[in-house]
C-alpha cells in the first residue's frame, strides 16, 4: 500500500499548486495493483474474451482486436497475478498489432484476412500497454518488459505529445488528428489521458513533458463542459482557446468519455472541480447513471444499464461520500468485453483504495 500511496500522492499533487514531480523512483511509482483482481474473476474475464492465442476480443465490435484491449489485457492479467496470460497477451501483442516501422501497435487487428488494415497507431493503446509492461516488469522483476514499455513511451512521447497554443496534448493518432491535418485540428480525446500512467511514462521517457500533459488534460476536463450537464464530448476540436465538439463527430458524451472519471478516480486525483459534473449527471434522484448523452440536444441517446457501466457511478458514489457499492455490482459476471473491462478496472481500483465500499 505504500507504493499505492506514493502513486496517488504524485498524482494528486498535480492538482495542487506547484504541481508536484512526477519523476520518482520506480519504486515509489508502482501501484499496489496486484492481487486486486480475484483468480475466479480474471479467469471468467479471460475464457469470454481472451482466446488462447492471446488475442483480446471485443465482441461487441464484430469481434476485432485493438491496441487497447491488449492494453487492458495486459493491466488485468498484472491485477490478477498471471504471469502466463499476461505473456500469451504480450505475445500476440508484439507479434501480430506492432507492425509500424516506428515501434507503436497498429489499433486495429481483424478476425478476417487482412489483419491489419489501417497502420495507425490509437495512442491510448499504446500508453496502456506501455504502463502495464512497466508495472510487470518491476512487479514481477522482468527487465525485458520495462525495455519494451521505454521503447513504446520514448516513441509515443516523441511522436505523439505536442506543445500547441501552450498546452500540452496527447494526440489520439501520429496521423489524422493534428493542427496540420485537420481543419479543426488539433483534435483530442480526454479519455486518452490515462493519468495513472503518466508518472510511469515520466520515469521511462523523461525527455517528454509528461508533467505538462498531465496539467494540461486536468485543464481541458474542467474546460469541456458541454450542454446541460456540463460534459466533455468523446471527440473536442482544441484549435482555438476556447475547447468545442470536433467537427466530424457525433456531438456525443459516450463510449469514450465514460472512462475520464474512472481514469481520475484511480490515479488519485479527487478534484471537485473536475469530478462535479459526473456526479451530478449520474448521481442523486431521477438520475439515471452513465449514459450516451447529445450534448446539444441535450437528449439521452442510450441509457448505459450493464453492471460494468453501473459501477462507474457506484465507484464515484464511493470515493465522494463513502456510498457502499451495490451488492449486485460487487460481483462481477461477463457481460460484452468493454463493460466487463470498465467493471474489472473498477473493482480492482476499490479492492485497493475503497475496501470499505465493498
Amino acid at each position: 500500500m505504500i507504493r499505492s500511496f506514493l502513486r496517488s500522492a504524485a498524482l494528486a499533487g498535480l492538482v495542487a499548486a506547484g504541481l508536484a514531480s512526477m519523476a520518482v523512483a520506480a519504486d515509489g511509482v508502482q501501484l499496489a495493483m496486484r492481487g486486486t483482481v480475484s483468480a475466479t474473476d480474471w479467469r471468467a474475464y479471460s475464457d469470454r474474451f481472451v482466446a488462447p492465442t492471446g488475442r483480446v476480443i471485443d465482441d461487441g465490435n464484430g469481434g476485432i482486436s485493438h491496441s487497447e484491449g491488449q492494453g487492458y489485457g495486459l493491466l488485468l492479467a498484472f491485477a490478477a497475478d498471471d504471469r502466463a496470460s499476461f505473456e500469451r497477451i504480450w505475445s500476440f501483442t508484439r507479434t501480430e498489432l506492432m507492425l509500424r516501422d516506428d515501434g507503436l501497435a497498429v489499433w486495429s487487428w481483424q478476425p478476417t484476412a487482412p489483419h491489419v488494415r489501417d497502420i495507425n497507431n490509437a495512442s491510448d493503446g499504446d500508453l496502456l500497454i506501455a504502463y502495464a509492461l512497466a508495472e510487470a516488469g518491476w512487479g514481477w522483476n522482468v527487465p525485458a518488459y520495462v525495455e519494451a514499455a521505454t521503447a513504446i513511451a520514448t516513441v509515443l512521447g516523441t511522436k505523439t505529445v505536442v506543445d500547441d497554443l501552450g498546452r500540452v496534448l496527447i494526440l489520439p493518432g501520429v496521423e489524422g488528428f493534428s493542427r496540420a491535418a485537420r481543419p479543426d485540428g488539433p483534435v483530442i480525446n480526454l479519455s486518452y489521458w490515462i493519468f495513472e500512467a503518466l508518472p510511469v511514462m515520466a520515469q521511462l521517457a523523461p525527455a517528454t513533458d509528461w508533467q505538462g500533459l498531465a496539467k494540461s488534460g486536468m485543464t481541458l476536463a474542467q474546460q469541456a463542459q458541454f450542454g446541460v450537464e456540463k460534459l466533455p464530448t468523446d471527440w473536442i476540436s482544441v484549435k482555438d482557446e476556447q475547447v468545442v465538439p470536433a467537427a466530424g463527430f457525433d456531438p456525443v458524451f459516450g463510449y469514450n468519455a465514460i472512462r475520464i472519471p474512472l481514469y481520475l478516480m484511480r490515479a488519485g486525483i479527487t478534484n471537485p472541480a473536475l469530478l462535479d459534473p459526473y456526479a451530478k449527471a449520474w448521481l442523486g434522484t431521477g438520475k439515471l447513471g452513465p449514459a450516451i448523452i447529445n450534448v446539444k440536444t441535450n437528449a439521452i441517446e442510450s441509457p448505459l444499464n450493464e453492471p460494468g457501466y453501473r459501477i462507474l457511478g457506484a465507484a464515484l458514489a464511493c470515493v465522494r461520500d463513502g456510498t457502499p457499492v451495490p451488492a449486485d455490482l460487487k460481483s462481477f459476471a461477463p457481460t460484452l468485453y468493454f463493460p466487463s473491462t470498465l467493471h474489472l478496472l473498477s473493482l480492482s481500483f476499490l479492492t485497493e483504495r475503497h475496501a470499505e465500499c465493498l
